[in-house]
């Protein structure tokens, strides 16, 4: 059995809830070093996830310059995205970084360069992608069933479930509040659905509402208002070249009633669908209305076929299989570009109050 050899960098709470449990459940995988500023945070996640020969480090240099370290995964902030995952890929590493690609889309685009220029691999944690209702929707899109998908809607809201934790809060760390953190999984959903990937113009407004509100309900606890300097909530209409639109919405404090995170509601020529409860699809068949309700189960993904629907453990299944046997990717970092391309121009078009236009 191939073996490779992982590298952790930030040991933080995406990494030790999403990477390295997903990853110690790949047999072909092998975490050898952990990273981390907090070098307690390494040692933490070494004692759980490693063995005896791992190592710890507090400066990812020192490992990137192993040369038996195969992959890297870059669980960073968004602010050093670009530059660690540069730097692995320079040194010979396949990347897999965390969401969103990074910061800012002329960082992304560096990123792919340093892909391109280096021939390593280079995937984005979108992990929505591995959902059984996401992988089944995404089959009926590309059969056609939805006829040509003109119009979308991106839902990632949240009631009250600000988190307080980290640098989430910090626009200099972060680049933004929940568009960027989960805006971004249900913006690149829907691309990914739709086949997608030329956006024409976006009108997008970003709010500073709720954050201000001292001792505010929410579930992980009340937040400081100084230092909230993300948007609570953003909002956008995206165009694209052939005509298709999509709605996005993002919060992470909000006061309605409809919360629904990482989804989206398809509208094609021949039916429709939604996640919004279960998934559900809608049409006309024989001059008559109807709704189909699909019910989900595990397995039937590629090469995987076991029992566990877990779509982290699938993402890094299917990561780790494509570097051993030189797969295409699921998410490829050209995708995740113009999500963040997408992204920034909403930001940009909420500090202007002007459309931006796409070249």
């Amino acid at each position: 059995m191939a073996q490779v050899r992982v590298g952790i960098i930030g040991c933080g709470g995406i990494a030790t809830g999403k990477h390295m449990p997903s990853l110690a459940k790949v047999e072909e995988a092998q975490m050898v070093a952990f990273c981390d500023i907090v070098l307690e945070k390494a040692e933490e996640a070494k004692n759980k996830f490693g063995n005896e020969e791992s190592v710890v480090y507090a400066n990812y240099h020192d490992l990137l310059n192993d040369p038996t370290i195969d992959v890297v995964h870059v669980c960073t902030p968004n602010d050093s995205h670009a530059e660690i995952s540069i730097a692995a890929l320079e040194a010979g590493k396949h990347v897999m970084c965390e969401k969103p690609m990074a910061k800012t889309a002329e960082d992304a685009r560096r990123m792919l360069e340093a892909a391109k220029r280096t021939g390593k691999k280079l995937s984005i944690g979108y992990q929505n992608r591995f959902r059984s209702d996401s992988r089944y929707l995404k089959d009926a899109c590309a059969a056609g069933e939805l006829g040509e998908v003109y119009f979308a809607k991106a839902h990632a809201i949240r009631r009250r479930a600000v988190p307080t934790w980290g640098v989430f809060l910090d626009e200099e760390k972060q680049g933004g509040g929940p568009l960027i953190d989960i805006g971004t999984h249900a913006l690149d959903l829907a691309l990914w659905m739709m086949d997608n990937y030329k956006p024409k113009a976006v009108l997008g407004r970003a709010y500073h509402k709720l954050s201000q509100n001292e001792n505010a309900a929410n579930a992980w606890g009340p937040w400081d208002p100084k230092q909230f300097t993300v948007e609570d909530s953003a909002f956008a209409m995206i165009t694209m070249e052939n005509g298709a639109s999509i709605v996005l919405e993002s919060s992470w404090a909000l006061n309605s009633l409809e919360v629904d995170e990482a989804k989206v509601t398809l509208c094609g020529t021949k039916a429709g669908a939604d996640m919004k409860d279960g998934l559900r699809f809608n049409g006309e068949h024989n001059s008559r209305l109807y709704v189909n309700n699909i019910e989900m189960n595990s397995g039937g993904v590629a090469f995987y076929e076991g029992n566990s629907d877990d779509p982290a453990e699938l993402e890094a299944r299917i990561w780790i299989d494509a570097v051993i046997n030189d797969k295409e990717l699921i998410v490829k970092p050209e995708q995740a570009l113009v999500v963040s391309e997408i992204l920034e121009a909403i930001y940009e078009s909420s500090r202007t109050g002007k459309a931006v236009y796409f070249d």
